[in-house]
């Protein structure tokens, strides 16, 4: 009955899931944005507009992310926030050159192995403190502006400070994710008085209903002493004292010396060509690379003839997708442990002759049900928000930070306002494995930002937010733009595909061995569906892991074009 359901919700067709456009794709919600001076996509309209504000007051590209950035943390707490980690690919139109920080955090350095043993764990908990690492995002913003930042970081800052002083309405799918995250993280200390309202007489705590006004204080304050305080201010003053206190009061290994050691890095990107486009992706320890890796292995199949949301189409992905992620599973991780090999095994990984190697394992006829990853003999030749801000001089930037599961660890300090992530769950407390838990280590990490160049110029910045849905979302959005022909914000608005199940680098590193399950977005065709599942594949309907989309894209004509994530509350607008 299930397997009916779902087949008739797939065969609904693209005009009965949306409204009636003239132009464009009938599955398009809206038209791509242009601007001749300068754009943001966010996740939050109110984000968008500071990043415009800042650029408008004088700032850059740089001063406008860190602006809507910090403003996410208060008005997406379900995604984001200072507890976090950030990435970003920056476009510099003077050095016309592609910089990369990589801004996550690191394990406590009080924290081993044998503890998780001795406690009889086999995976790290999804919440309290037992996953928490260190902080980077504010270490990035720091990072970022001094680098190509024009205003006083105090001024990036303000906008966010007066919301979280003044209050916001809360949008619809952000409290939607709000609510439901209230009774897991209630239990955990700081959590419930932090970031719940009175039910209204109820007795009960609840989250802010979409439209209720949203004040964080404690917020405020927080950022007012980064802003006054600088860097410093957050991994070696007043906070880190609290910080330091409130996991040695609840059980937790994080401490003030792992807050003062903690330095995020500046890193090389590395990319493939696809059709003529150079995709940029960060190195290890995010999946980056494993969207390279399936757009490598795509590359010779004829995908525009195939059609979008044919059965060639749906099941190349899927198996690329696979061949993918079983070299994600044992070999991403924190190149700092893996040791001086960890280079060339990037190199080999992305290269053409690795993938032409690779892609003997595909049949066009059957799925594949079981994945082993690369040989080291093979290999020795060698919950999340994404926006993207672009400048009147050309500078872009690509920016992607989390918290993880949504609204993180639950663990929230007294006073400060924010809530730790809980990336360390990422960890495999498995000896031997290359994203096995060790003190001081940065474990695997999803959240990825993407850049596009073409002939040496930039030619679009954008991400798909959404745990390992973020590597098959960039590939997506690749094909859709450049197989399939379609506009910025179709690209993005198309029904999506996602494979769960594959051999993962996180938990026990359980490995697939019955082909996954293909999630399919309503709008792909019954006859599609037939044919997928005579290949093996076992296709059901799930309900919104397709991540969300941010893009922003130069104009040949002058300007940019952007689009945002119609899943999500975001807007791209510009000036």
């Amino acid at each position: 009955m299930r397997l009916l359901f779902t087949a008739v919700l797939l065969s609904l067709p693209f005009s009965a899931m949306c409204a009636d456009r003239i132009t464009g794709k009938p599955f398009a919600t809206r038209s791509e944005v242009y601007a001749p001076h300068a754009i943001a996509a966010t996740s939050h309209p109110l984000a968008t507009q500071i990043a415009l504000d800042v650029m408008k007051n004088g700032g850059n590209a740089i001063d406008g992310a860190i602006a809507a950035n910090a403003a996410l943390g208060l008005m997406e707490p379900t995604g984001s926030g200072v507890g976090g980690d950030l990435f970003a690919i920056v476009w510099d139109p003077k050095t016309k050159k592609l910089y990369g920080y990589n801004g996550s955090g690191r394990s406590p350095k009080s924290l081993t192995l044998a503890e998780f043993q001795r406690r009889g764990l086999t995976d790290i908990p999804p919440h309290g403190p037992l996953p928490v690492t260190v902080p980077g995002a504010v270490d990035a913003w720091f990072a970022l502006h001094g680098r190509f930042g024009r205003k006083p970081i105090a001024d990036d800052l303000a906008p966010a400070i007066r919301y979280a002083r003044e209050g916001h309405p809360v949008h619809e799918v952000i409290a939607y994710y709000w609510g439901r995250s209230v009774p897991t993280l209630s239990k955990f200390p700081g959590f419930t008085e932090q970031f719940t309202v009175d039910g209204g007489g109820t007795g009960k705590r609840r989250g802010p209903q979409t439209g209720e006004m949203w004040r964080n204080p404690n917020l405020a304050n927080t950022l007012e002493k980064i802003a006054k305080g600088g860097r410093d201010a957050f991994y070696k003053g007043d906070i880190a004292h609290t910080i330091d206190a409130y996991f040695k009061a609840n059980g937790g290994f994080l401490s003030y010396e792992d807050m003062a050691s903690h330095q995020g890095e500046w890193v090389e990107p590395v990319s493939t060509n696809y059709r003529g486009y150079d995709v940029w992706e960060l190195p290890p320890n995010g999946q980056g690379i494993a969207a390279l890796q399936i757009l490598n292995l795509l590359e010779p199949y004829d995908m525009k003839s195939y059609g979008f949301g044919s059965p060639e189409h749906v099941h190349l992905f899927a198996e690329a997708k696979k061949l993918a992620f079983a070299d994600r599973a044992r070999w991403y991780a924190d190149p700092e442990f893996v040791g001086s090999s960890a280079a060339s095994t990037v190199k080999k990984l992305i290269s053409k002759d690795y993938a032409a190697q690779r892609r003997k394992l595909i049949s066009m006829d059957k799925a594949l049900k079981e994945v082993q990853p690369a040989t080291p003999k093979e290999l020795d030749e060698g919950d999340t928000i994404y926006m993207t801000v672009a400048d009147a001089d050309g500078m872009m930037v690509s920016l992607i930070q989390s918290n993880y599961r949504g609204m993180g660890s639950g663990m929230a300090p007294p006073g400060l306002g924010f809530i730790f992530q809980d990336r360390g769950e990422q960890f495999v407390l498995k000896e031997g494995h290359p994203n096995s838990f060790e003190p001081g280590k940065r474990p695997f990490h999803t959240i990825i930002p993407a850049f596009v160049t073409k002939g040496g110029k930039p030619w679009l910045s954008f991400g798909v937010m959404g745990g390992a849905m973020q590597p098959q979302g960039h590939v997506q959005i690749l094909l859709n733009l450049i197989d399939f022909g379609m506009n910025l914000q179709e690209a993005g608005d198309a029904p999506r595909i996602q494979h769960d199940g594959s051999t993962e680098p996180a938990g026990q590193a359980t490995v697939m061995s019955d082909g996954g399950e293909l999630d399919l977005e309503s709008g792909y065709s019954y006859e599609t569906v037939r044919a997928l599942m005579r290949k093996g594949h076992s296709v059901r309907f799930a309900d919104g892991p397709y991540g969300g989309y941010q893009a922003i894209m130069v104009n040949p004509n002058g300007g940019y074009v952007g689009a945002s994530e119609s899943r999500k509350d975001g807007q791209a607008a510009g000036y």
